[in-house]
């Protein structure tokens, strides 16, 4: 199974984990280790988080108050729509499609 980011997502991934590096860069790379968990978990069993509406489902980030919003597309490609902080306007992100 593939995945790839919406470019939006993408840059949310990229501000968070420059965020934690001025913080601390060990905090960083653990940043990116559990979103790559995360998303390998949802590689793996793409069907285990429940939809939260239609058909994006959201994944917890542990150990950070984020979440890996995605939809599974044809042919079982992994669509990253959001790296979301569980703080933000939830929704923020709906008007995003597919490449």
């Amino acid at each position: 199974m593939n995945y790839y980011f919406h470019p939006e997502a993408l840059q949310e991934y990229s501000a968070a984990t420059r965020y934690y590096a001025e913080i601390l860069p060990s905090l960083a790379v653990n940043f990116v280790s559990q979103i790559e968990n995360g998303i390998n978990q949802i590689l793996l069993h793409p069907q285990a988080w429940q939809p939260l509406e239609e058909d994006v489902r959201r994944c917890l980030v542990k150990r950070f108050p984020f979440g890996i919003y995605y939809t599974i597309e044809e042919d079982d490609v992994i669509l990253i729509q959001a790296i979301m902080h569980l703080s933000r306007a939830p929704g923020y992100w709906k008007g995003r499609t597919a490449r």
